[in-house]
């Protein structure tokens, strides 16, 4: 079949479907592309060639930003639980570069998307073309390298014969959750507008099936053998139990066994908030409950986390305590010197039977005493973050969606966000990227458009990558975005007070005077920006009219914006718990402070 690289690829991306359980479905839903040279001649044309309707074999979606449609794809990925996902293509240079966030975003998650940069002439006929990075060590050096380190799978299409192993090393990975993350295809413009003669059965349906490996019976023994003896076990359930669909087995094992769970970011959900077992979040942002909880537990049994320093207070929090991991990456199993279970955490809660054994009660009860203090706390009069996040709550659906991602937003959630779907929380915070939230929520839209999704984003990430607003309306993707204002960069800017950097670049004022940030606030208008790019905008100064136009936008039909200013300070308990970050080596009482915190840190050896 004589067709070009890229209308080769393009057909074969059509024909990719995931299985799991039984359950089918399309592995690259449709692409994201933002063109230039580089790939309007080859991609561009391909896609054009095939009609780029959503009927289509592979519909094409037009995004503003290439980080930001990298980020849908994220969005939509997480919201699929990593059965689907979309591909997504640049021009070379800029267009590509961009998309590098995007990608370190995505593996760092753990998240598949299909990324399609770009990339200077393979035959080098015509070299240096615009926007080429000439290193004068290596002709084959391009932009496109920079996403070796942040890609699961890289590699640069230089012959069409190259192709079909590349693709099928490319679709592995896609679907491999122990390996999945960020896959590159590099593809330079010359090569994706050459025919070649492909094989037929390249262009077959081909079904990949996403394992749920068992545990191995000797590692089982061990887990049993732990937690059998264990007194005061904590579950720290991380987004593994969400992607392999493990709540309903996760419920049950605490429920039978009296375990009581603790929840990551990416794992919040895995139980209802209400569950007699919930204790909430864990870590820096995490809950009075939880942390009290970890620092007394003997055992931590840890379900598809990661581990990260949010979550370990730094290595802070867990006191003495004992670790056994599963998880379905033998990387994050063997974190913390910890017994390992390599599964499927569905799989592996299905083969934990710790026959005769139960935790105390006195354990038992003492998580859920300690997690109905916590849920008792309620936000004052004044519209603060806290405020705007009862409020929301209480127009919330059960089965909408909120989205988040940076700032101090993603601490308030955790802690304080009830949960009653296991899909209903998604906030990306391996990256904690500033800009994913808007563009994020339109992936999670597109992958549950049934569902009403509330993006919440600051001031200070809506001026970094507000554009998909723009995008959502073109393509009738309806959102609500909770545009919160507080003229700066309110989470930095308590870190920065805290080490001693006393707030420098944290507030969106004019230069005074004095020559220093310190004039009166600066006068964008926020509200007007999201109504230029095409949505609806309601705003409110008090609770009471913030209530009302979350109502109405929740019954909107198209993207509507709710502006708010708050007003900082909150009330919340502290979650009690550290984070480390260095301070100045100078004499003073902040460095004395932070060197006390770190005499608790563990080396998990």
């Amino acid at each position: 079949m004589r067709l070009t690289v890229a209308q080769a690829l393009v057909r074969f991306l059509s024909q990719q479907y995931s299985s799991r359980d039984g359950a089918e479905h399309r592995l690259v839903e449709g692409c994201f592309g933002i063109f230039g040279h580089g790939n309007v001649a080859g991609i561009g044309q391909a896609l054009a060639a095939q009609g780029a309707g959503t009927s289509s074999a592979l519909p094409y979606y037009l995004a503003r930003n290439e980080q930001a449609m990298v980020h849908t794809a994220v969005g939509f990925a997480k919201m699929r639980n990593r059965l689907s996902t979309f591909a997504c293509t640049s021009s070379i240079g800029p267009g590509a570069t961009n998309m590098v966030t995007g990608a370190a975003l995505a593996t760092i998650n753990r998240i598949p998307v299909l990324l399609l940069p770009g990339d200077i002439f393979a035959t080098r006929v015509a070299n240096p073309v615009l926007q080429e990075l000439e290193d004068p060590r290596s002709l084959d050096v391009s932009v496109n390298d920079a996403f070796r380190p942040v890609s699961r799978y890289f590699d640069r299409i230089n012959r069409p014969e190259q192709l079909p192993s590349a693709l099928m090393q490319a679709m592995r990975v896609l679907t491999d959750p122990a390996e999945t993350g960020a896959v590159t295809l590099a593809l330079p413009q010359d090569v994706q507008a050459e025919s070649f003669d492909w094989p037929s059965e390249l262009f077959d349906r081909r079904v990949w099936h996403v394992a749920r490996p068992v545990p191995e019976p000797a590692a089982l023994r061990r887990a049993l053998d732990l937690i059998r003896a264990s007194e005061r076990p904590l579950i720290v359930a991380g987004g593994g139990v969400i992607y392999s669909e493990a709540w309903e087995a996760l419920r049950a094992f605490a429920t039978e066994y009296g375990v009581p769970v603790a929840e990551t970011q990416a794992g919040k959900g895995a139980l209802p908030w209400d569950s007699p077992l919930s204790v909430g979040a864990v870590g820096h942002t995490g809950t009075a409950a939880a942390n009290e909880l970890a620092r007394s537990a003997d055992l931590v049994i840890g379900i598809g986390t990661r581990y990260s320093d949010f979550t370990t207070a730094s290595r802070t929090l867990f006191g003495q305590a004992r670790f056994l991991n599963i998880n379905v990456t033998a990387f994050d199993a063997a974190k913390n010197g910890a017994v390992m279970l390599v599964a499927d955490a569905r799989a592996a809660l299905e083969a934990l039977r710790p026959e005769g054994w139960r935790a105390p009660s006195s354990w038992t009860s003492r998580a859920a005493s300690l997690a109905r203090s916590w849920w008792s706390f309620r936000a004052g009069p004044s519209l603060t973050q806290e405020a705007v996040l009862e409020d929301l709550r209480e127009v919330m659906h059960p089965a909408d969606v909120v989205v988040n991602a940076a700032g101090s937003m993603p601490g308030d959630l955790h802690r304080l966000w009830r949960v009653t779907d296991a899909k209903g929380y998604h906030v990306e915070y391996g990256y904690s990227c500033m800009g994913y939230e808007i563009a994020g929520g339109l992936g999670v839209k597109l992958a549950a458009p049934a569902r009403e999704v509330f993006v919440l984003v600051g001031d200070g990430s809506y001026l970094m990558l507000a554009q998909e607003i723009a995008t959502s309306v073109q393509e009738g993707v309806k959102l609500v975005i909770v545009l919160v204002d507080n003229h700066g960069f309110a989470s930095i800017g308590n870190l920065s007070e805290s080490v001693g950097a006393q707030r420098l670049g944290t507030a969106y004022r004019l230069r005074g005077t004095s020559g220093e940030l310190d004039g009166v606030y600066v006068p964008v208008d926020l509200a007007a920006n999201a109504a230029s790019l095409g949505a609806d905008v309601l705003t409110a100064d008090d609770r009471e009219s913030l209530r009302a136009a979350l109502a109405k936008a929740r019954e909107a039909v198209r993207t509507t914006v709710v502006y708010v200013e708050t007003v900082p300070g909150g009330s919340a308990p502290s979650s009690g718990a550290w984070w480390d970050v260095p301070v100045a080596q100078e004499p003073g009482e902040i460095h004395d402070r932070y060197q006390e915190a770190k005499r608790d840190q563990r080396p998990y050896l």
